[in-house]
């Protein structure tokens, strides 16, 4: 079962256990992170599920999709890592992720 490190907004830190498969927006909500609105239910159909990657992860993830890059374009707080977590399968390859939950915009 892969772990995800998670960042909350006010900067707080905490590992969770998520099953492989999962997205990584499926393992926030499902751990109690009510920051994380994802309204869509994960469809890519809206930005409420932006996370920041940490920098040493990002090119360990898949490439994101023209959908998905053009929902973060409507981000004031885009960066460099910025992805939907609604579009990150967790694996086993993923274990030890490290998210940030992005400001709301």
């Amino acid at each position: 079962m892969p772990k995800l490190v998670v960042v909350n907004r006010a900067g707080e830190e905490k590992t969770v256990e998520a099953s492989a498969g999962l997205s990584v927006m499926e393992a926030i909500r499902d751990n109690g992170f009510d920051e994380l609105l994802a309204l869509c239910g994960g469809c890519c159909s809206c930005a409420t599920c932006h996370i920041h990657v940490d920098a040493d992860w990002a090119a360990k993830l898949p490439a994101m999709s023209e959908d998905e890059n053009d929902l973060l374009d409507s981000s004031d707080h885009r960066g460099e890592t910025s992805r939907l977590s609604c579009q990150i399968q967790l694996t086993d390859a993923l274990d030890g992720l490290k998210v940030t939950i992005a400001p709301e915009d």
